[in-house]
């Protein structure tokens, strides 16, 4: 069965309009399925999608046909085709087709499932019927925050390592909160919204979220009412770092940014115009062959490395400002 992957546009965004796309199946892969999506989404696929079977896996993207000519479709072809042959493994056959959003949207409803993540949060689907006391799902639940989440086609699910990574350094972090003084986050490149809530949930007491794409601001908003938070507890709007700095009455305390290792390159400059001395700062969407230069420019700039963990080939940085 199909397995949801968040969505992996370089700033964690929605799937954009128009509602028609182009479905590329990489049928008969490895598992590379993460050197797959990282080609898909430096090509411009705005969703990803995997399925496992005998050790052998299928990878979807999806491109908006708006923007998107056969032409275009081939060439990804050939640049998959090259990296699967590239690390020793036979060229998977490759094709492609036009769908709907809805298409898209709907089906891997049936394959997402509450999960747990950490020793805190299970994320839950909000199609699904928040369970009673004495339903079987009520001991999985146990003492878990519910994160309530129907992310559309916006990023963020929780199935992907990336956000998982987030999730745990969150839980970690606000898990050791030692001052009586509020405590406050922001969420950069935020899609559904699901780590600046997770934050609130965990005992943050307000957060800054912010993407570039409209959709997801609109699915982050969806999320923050579903889960019964205020818009003073989740202030959410589009933009990126400029449009927090100007929120916020004083720095923030934390940060998250779960977005592709090249973008958050060119924004660890102004990690600084939100931030003060001693803030912290999660940083994921990173291949752990992109992590030496996300260290060595955060060192340039005045941020400690103060843990590095990972998932698959997947790492997420905890960093610290001088």
């Amino acid at each position: 069965m199909p397995t949801p992957s968040q969505p992996v546009d370089a700033e964690g965004t929605a799937l954009n309009s128009p509602s028609q796309w182009w479905e590329i199946t990489v049928v008969g892969v490895p598992l590379l399925d993460d050197l797959l999506f990282w080609r898909l989404q430096t090509e411009g696929c705005q969703g990803t999608a995997s399925q496992l079977a005998n050790q052998q896996r299928t990878v979807w993207g999806y491109l908006p046909q708006d923007c998107t000519q056969e032409s275009d479709l081939k060439r990804i072809a050939d640049l998959v085709r090259q990296d699967v042959l590239a690390v020793g493994q036979p060229a998977p056959k490759i094709h492609w087709q036009g769908i709907t959003e809805e298409d898209w949207a709907h089906s891997w409803q049936d394959y997402w499932h509450p999960q747990e993540i950490g020793d805190r949060i299970l994320i839950y689907p909000a199609w699904l019927p928040v369970p009673e006391q004495g339903d079987d799902l009520q001991l999985a639940i146990g003492d878990r925050l519910l994160l309530r989440l129907n992310p559309g086609v916006a990023f963020g699910t929780g199935a992907h390592a990336t956000t998982q990574l987030c999730l745990q350094a969150l839980e970690k972090h606000l898990g050791i909160k030692k001052s009586t003084q509020p405590l406050s986050i922001a969420d950069i490149g935020c899609g559904s919204g699901i780590l600046s809530i997770a934050a609130v949930l965990l005992g943050a007491d307000q957060a800054y979220a912010v993407d570039l794409d409209p959709l997801a601001v609109s699915a982050a908003q969806d999320s923050r009412d579903l889960n019964g938070l205020t818009s003073e507890q989740l202030w959410i709007a589009q933009g990126s770092i400029e449009q927090i700095s100007q929120q916020i009455p004083g720095p923030v305390q934390g940060f998250c940014c779960n977005i592709l290792a090249d973008v958050i390159l060119n924004l660890i400059p102004q990690f600084t115009d939100i931030t003060a001395k001693g803030s912290w700062g999660i940083l994921s969407g990173i291949l752990d062959t992109q992590r030496p230069m996300i260290s060595a420019s955060l060192q340039d700039s005045s941020w400690q490395l103060v843990e590095t963990n990972y998932d698959q080939d997947w790492c997420s940085l905890t960093i610290q400002r001088l």
